[in-house]
């Protein structure tokens, strides 16, 4: 699958989307605690803030449909250092290439990358739904957390120890972040069970006709066993059912997320570099 310009610009703003409904969510059910959300529109993306120290907290979908200039990026940055935070920014490979000098000579420092790799739905073969067997996969009750809650934050705490380490954060703040996205309307949660044991869980949500496969994993003590493999199979067929075209994955840069997306059917489309401007700036 080619990553052009185009789809470059149509996952990070369907992806910039996403997010901002997290913040809204957060707004309307957070419950006052700690400073107010916010999503700020910049470019085709948004600056969103769910809560201090959320690994939602970014910007993204910025530089890809037209150049930036500091009166966008200022209000932003001041939002962000209100709030005692850092401002975060995922900016595409396929960005205009002077945002990044942009970005630079306001502070921000190089942090690290993600890989964004995808999957054509209606391309014959694409993203094959071949199950692993022995492994079953089930919907989550809307109304209930557990167990799909407990198997991604047990599964994230483990790391996979190979290609680039991902951005890590506390286990607490990764559960609080997990509960976030759970109450973010359209996410599709999903269970794998192995011998009737729940062992994996993910989540999908579709936007646009993109389908983003996200917050994937498996207990340690269950990988290699194919579970990751049958919640990629549902949710694809899934995906495809509601009509989408593109499937979409993040991951850290040569890890094993990246080697087993692209045995099923994902190619690399484009990277992220993840740019951070200090709030103390």
């Amino acid at each position: 699958m080619f990553a052009s310009v185009e789809l470059a610009l149509r996952i990070d703003t369907a992806e910039a989307r996403l997010s901002r409904s997290f913040a809204r969510c957060i707004g309307i059910d957070g419950g006052g605690r700690g400073p107010a959300p916010f999503a700020m529109p910049v470019g085709a993306g948004f600056a969103v803030f769910a809560r201090s120290g959320s690994p939602m907290n970014k910007v993204i979908g910025l530089g890809i449909d037209a150049p930036l200039c500091e009166a966008d990026l200022e209000p932003i940055e001041e939002a962000f250092r209100l709030r005692g935070e850092d401002t975060r920014v995922e900016l595409s490979t396929l960005a205009h290439p002077p945002v990044g000098g942009l970005l630079t000579s306001r502070g921000y420092r190089l942090s690290g990358f993600e890989n964004v790799l995808g999957a054509d739905l209606r391309a014959a073969g694409g993203a094959p739904a071949a199950a692993a067997p022995g492994v079953s996969v089930e919907l989550a009750p809307s109304a209930e957390l557990s167990p799909w809650l407990e198997v991604l934050v047990d599964g994230f705490s483990v790391a996979d120890d190979t290609g680039v380490p991902p951005e890590s954060f506390p286990r607490e703040v990764v559960l609080e972040a997990t509960r976030d996205f759970a109450r973010a309307p359209d996410v599709r949660r999903y269970v794998a069970r192995l011998a009737g044991r729940a062992v994996g869980a993910a989540s999908m949500r579709l936007e646009a006709g993109v389908a983003f496969m996200c917050g994937a994993a498996t207990l340690a003590s269950y990988r290699g066993q194919g579970v990751q493999q049958a919640l990629l199979a549902r949710r694809v067929v899934d995906a495809r059912a509601a009509g989408c075209d593109v499937a979409v994955i993040t991951t850290a840069p040569g890890t094993r997320s990246q080697a087993n997306s692209e045995r099923r059917g994902f190619s690399l489309l484009y990277s992220r570099a993840v740019l951070v401007r200090r709030a103390s700036a």
